[in-house]
């Protein structure tokens, strides 16, 4: 990133690499999920429930993560957040039964909630607000690409078994946990004594006192969005496996392409856009396009129609995701890590409800999840508009 110190790159480089390693795992799964849960009998409840079972982890151990990052550092709670992970993965590769799949869930969960708070203060410490936002696109490109050859690399990989690919993501989550020992902390240590001399506050206290920061509404907008869009994602491999009968490489081929388009929209357009539009009118058209796409997934067309509809959908997804992250980071002033941890938790809500309810509605009707994830995202949209107007009476009031 240009502006930043050799030493900043690096750091951030290394960020990239382990959100990377963390979503690889994550992207194994989609196009063999289908064929793996044949072997327990199981579908798209169950589907939803290793999901949530992942978003249950994240949502209480997030804040934990977020405040232990301004009390410890931004780095121990990387290593230890990659340790999980790996811990996640070997579990899932050995697992001959759906509770010691849902318990590797959990375990990989703990793992990303203690870590991603500290990735996300970690890029709020070593950039400016003026190229936060590139940063966390930066972040975000790094999961899209975890998510690009996750599935290319589970389908390949699965020829040798269908577990080895969580083999081959645990040994890369370790050398990821390796080259997080040589970054530099970023929290200065006297910063750090400030909050290790504060009371730590209950999880229950922090989402009640989320009530009340600055940034509230943007956690709000965060929970929702993340409700709408795992509509999508819970459901996507089973839904175009049982309309279109696509196998699991055609599958890998729409993750991928979507998935590419991502990485694109982030490292090249976000900070474009955002210059150009602002961040909130960026969020506003990236609902309305993201909703109308999740519609127009249902018509059976086909495959060129669903990659376009996908590229659609992962495009303005990709704008959503650091847009927002942005706007909570330049409200948060000196405590980064703890309103990460607040954005992770309220993103954790919105990942367990969002896959238990599409789980059960693909189930009863493969059409519904989409439905309900479009008029989620309208919902998402009316609070960016209201939360808009309270500021401006607000402002009003002032003059």
């Amino acid at each position: 990133m240009n502006g930043m110190p050799k030493s900043a790159r690096i750091s951030l480089f290394i960020l990239m690499f382990n959100l990377f390693i963390a979503l690889l795992g994550q992207g194994m799964v989609i196009p063999i999920l289908p064929e793996y849960l044949k072997q327990f009998h199981a579908a798209g409840t169950a589907a939803g429930y290793l999901i949530a079972a992942f978003g249950a982890a994240q949502f209480i151990f997030s804040p934990i993560g977020g405040q232990l990052s301004d009390r410890l550092g931004r780095k121990p709670l990387l290593v230890a957040g990659l340790f999980l992970t790996v811990i996640s993965d070997l579990l899932f590769a050995v697992g001959h039964t759906l509770p010691l799949l849902y318990v590797a869930r959990f375990i990989g969960g703990i793992g990303v909630g203690l870590m991603v708070p500290s990735n996300m203060a970690y890029i709020a410490d070593i950039t400016t607000p003026e190229t936060r936002a590139k940063g966390m696109g930066y972040l975000g490109a790094a999961m899209n690409l975890g998510m690009v050859l996750g599935p290319g690399l589970g389908g390949l990989i699965a020829e040798f078994g269908i577990r080895i690919p969580y083999f081959f993501a645990g040994g890369l989550g370790f050398v990821a946990m390796l080259l997080s020992l040589f970054m530099p902390e970023t929290l200065p240590k006297e910063k750090r004594a400030v909050q290790q001399s504060a009371k730590r506050e209950p999880i229950h206290r922090m989402i009640v006192d989320s009530f009340r920061v600055l940034y509230f509404p943007y956690l709000l907008l965060t929970l929702i969005i993340t409700f709408g869009l795992m509509n999508y994602e819970t459901v996507y491999a089973l839904f175009v496996e049982q309309k279109y009968g696509f196998d699991s490489g055609k599958i890998s081929i729409l993750i991928t392409v979507g998935a590419v388009t991502g990485i694109i929209v982030q490292v090249w357009l976000l900070g474009r856009f955002i210059r150009r539009l602002g961040e909130m009118k960026l969020v506003r058209l990236s609902l309305v396009i993201a909703s109308a796409a999740l519609l127009l997934m249902i018509p059976k067309v086909n495959l060129a129609y669903l990659l376009a509809v996908s590229v659609l959908f992962f495009a303005f997804n990709a704008f959503l995701r650091p847009t927002v992250s942005t706007l909570i980071a330049n409200s948060a002033g000196d405590r980064q890590g703890y309103a990460a941890g607040l954005s992770t938790t309220y993103t954790s809500i919105g990942s367990i409800l969002g896959p238990v309810i599409a789980g059960q509605l693909f189930d009863w009707q493969l059409n519904t999840p989409y439905i309900l994830g479009a008029v989620i995202l309208v919902l998402a949209l009316v609070l960016t508009v209201r939360t808009a107007n309270n500021k401006r009476k607000g402002t009003a009031l002032h003059d």
